[in-house]
C-alpha cells in the first residue's frame, strides 16, 4: 500500500476534515402525545414509555 513521501500540513488536513461533521438529528413530534422526540427511539411522557405512538411501558404496570 502506498505511503506519503512527506508529511501533510495541518492546513491541508483541516481542509479535508471540514466536511466531516455530525448531521443534525431528526426530531419528530408525536401526533398522539404532542411530545417531540428523536426518530426511531423510545421516549418518556410522564412515567409512561412510548414508541411509535403506542405505550410500551405504563406507570400503572410497574405499580403492581
Amino acid at each position: 500500500m502506498p505511503n506519503p513521501k512527506r508529511r501533510h500540513s495541518k492546513t491541508r488536513t483541516a481542509k479535508r476534515r471540514t466536511h466531516q461533521k455530525a448531521a443534525v438529528p431528526a426530531i419528530t413530534m408525536d401526533v398522539v402525545t404532542g411530545e417531540t422526540h428523536l426518530r426511531h427511539r423510545a421516549y418518556k411522557v410522564g412515567d409512561d414509555l412510548y414508541y411509535n405512538g403506542k405505550v410500551l411501558v405504563s406507570s400503572t404496570e410497574g405499580a403492581e
